[in-house]
């Protein structure tokens, strides 16, 4: 009996790329016959451990320079791995060296690992024993040079800005605090819990929602057809109508002349197919160019959904539906606002973070979002700190310092009366602000900035807002003048996250739907959890592109996400 070879995953896994050298261990990638650039650079000794290792990589030309007069080429080698080049060097004996060295220049190289001579930053360089791939780039028409470019340049070549060094650190960056979010809420005992995109009802109330609906599309159709192939005239109309009268007649006459079965059966099927003819013809006269309307207003019972349906601008209302049977959930996922805003803190397509906890008031909601926030902060300082350290290097130098504040020092809270308070007092101080501060306005951000930044220079967390300016699900207080919502300031950005417990008295929130002048129709199945097995809960929200900008010192919103829609743009 032979023994079995282990499995193809587990041989990949363990499989050395060489057998000599020092004892230090480097392995390939899964799925890929190299090895990662960070596997190599990111080591304590900057990889000098692992001199006489022979190995494969791949990566992109960040500069790429010949030498000795053509002998040779140094190529700085990046993989998107980790923020840290490869040093290659290429002789003109192993390769033609002039396709090599133009920046997005693609190759893949197999070589041996040396320790560079003294003197230079790098601990470890591979010489080239063999080009394995070469993908060119013509440097006259490649539009990401190696010279230092504005990140609005960029986002005009959305397809290569990945390349550059800062965007593909702020795709690491996001990718950790995904990672973050979901070990964070998986470790607390929360259910993932996928929302709709399409959705009937409104969450904010705003109304600036993108609409879902083919009746333009079918409409176009339309017109196109009855140009094409016009409508019946009324004649055309009439002279089918004679046809099903004269065939129906000549029925009538075979069953009346007791003709046979087989002559009767024809001429049945030809008036069958006289009155078929007149119901299409009848049909497509009735059609009329444009969107349906009925009583002047659009019909949308005749769109795709047979209602108004439109883009979610938040998945809370439908998680909720699932906290209040398996208690704690959050969802993850794309929001949208058809908000016609400019400003560096806008976009039309974002993600957002939304947790929901039953059993839980806004005490506990405060708890969690804190926690949460605080294991984001910790997990880049841990898991990202290269890319924290580019962020500090060519953005914002307080950007680590600021991690490590909100990680470890205890959020402030104050009732929005009390925040209100406080700015009075610094405007008696000399303070100015742009907006006017008084009771019953909706904090601005400099407002927030100023708490955080300059009264407590740590995160603030303002609870109890008042009711008129907050949406109608969350609950009001004892007071009947405020409601228990809780928004969570930082330094830099201002509000993070939003959240409340919500409104679960069924009578209040009906009434709280009326007073803020929503249909109730829309929102009956929302009410329907009040009136079957009502709980207490809360939730919250965090703008997950907010919190990269929190966390990397960036300006604008449209450079943290990896394709920024907002008004005028959607490119890809």
């Amino acid at each position: 009996m032979t023994d079995h070879p282990p499995p193809l995953l587990d041989q990949l896994a363990s499989a050395s790329l060489t057998d000599d050298g020092p004892c230090s261990s480097i392995k390939k990638a899964q799925f890929s016959d190299r090895v990662l650039i960070r596997d190599i650079v990111t080591r304590k000794d900057g990889g000098a451990s692992l001199a006489g290792r022979h190995v494969r990589i791949g990566g992109w030309v960040k500069t790429g320079r010949e030498q000795g007069r053509g002998t040779f080429a140094f190529l700085e080698i990046n993989d998107g791995s980790c923020p840290a080049n490869l040093q290659v060097i290429v002789d003109a004996s192993v390769s033609d060296l002039s396709p090599l060295v133009s920046t997005g220049t693609c190759v893949s190289v197999e070589g041996l690992l040396k320790v560079p001579p003294e003197g230079t930053k790098q601990k470890i360089e591979l010489r080239v024993e063999k080009v394995l791939h070469v993908g060119t780039v013509d440097p006259a028409k490649y539009p990401i040079p190696k010279t230092k470019l504005t990140l609005e340049f960029l986002r005009d070549v959305l397809h290569l800005r990945s390349r550059t060094n800062t965007i593909s650190a702020v795709a690491r960056i996001r990718n950790a605090l995904a990672f973050a979010t979901h070990s964070f809420f998986q470790e607390h005992g929360f259910l993932y819990v996928h929302t709709p995109i399409i959705t009937t009802s409104d969450c904010e109330g705003a109304g600036e929602m993108f609409q879902v609906t083919t009746l333009i599309n079918d409409a176009e159709k339309l017109e196109k057809d009855l140009i094409k192939n016009p409508p019946p005239s009324e004649a055309d109309i009439e002279a089918a109508k004679l046809l099903v009268k004269e065939t129906g007649e000549a029925v009538a006459q075979l069953k009346v002349n007791k003709a046979s079965k087989a002559d009767i059966t024809a001429s049945v099927a030809e008036l069958t197919k006289a009155k078929e003819n007149f119901s299409k013809l009848e049909e497509r006269s009735k059609l009329k160019p444009g969107i349906p309307k009925k009583d002047g207003k659009i019909d949308y019972s005749q769109d795709f959904f047979a209602r108004q349906a439109f883009l979610t601008v938040s998945g809370q209302l439908q998680v909720e539906t699932y906290a209040c049977a398996l208690s704690s959930v959050y969802t993850f996922g794309p929001t949208f606002r058809a908000e016609h805003s400019h400003t560096s803190r806008h976009l039309a397509e974002f993600w957002m973070v939304e947790p929901e906890l039953a059993f839980a008031d806004i005490q506990d909601d405060m708890n969690c979002a804190e926690a949460y926030v605080k294991y984001m902060c910790q997990w880049l300082l841990d898991k990202c700190l290269d890319d924290m350290q580019f962020m500090a290097k060519n953005y914002d130098k307080g950007c680590i310092d600021r991690l490590n504040l909100v990680a470890s020092t205890p959020f402030v809270r104050i009732t929005y009366m009390e925040a209100v308070e406080l700015l009075l007092d610094a405007v008696k101080g000399g303070k100015k602000f742009e907006n006017k501060v008084e009771w019953g306005i909706d904090l601005a951000s400099e407002h927030e900035r100023y708490l955080t930044e300059v009264k407590f220079q740590k995160p603030v967390i303002v609870y109890n807002y008042p009711k008129d300016i907050k949406a109608f699900y969350m609950k009001v207080n004892d007071d009947k003048k405020t409601v228990a919502a809780m928004d969570i300031l930082v330094p830099k950005v201002g509000e993070l996250i939003g959240g409340s417990q919500r409104e679960e008295q069924y009578e209040v929130l009906r009434e709280r739907i009326l007073e803020m002048g929503l249909p109730l129709e829309p929102y009956e199945w929302y009410l329907d959890l009040r009136r079957y097995g009502t709980v207490k809960h809360s939730g919250f929200g965090l703008g997950f592109e907010r919190m990269i900008l929190f966390a990397t010192g960036i300006d604008n919103i449209r450079d943290v996400i990896p394709f920024p829609r907002y008004p005028g743009r959607a490119d890809l």
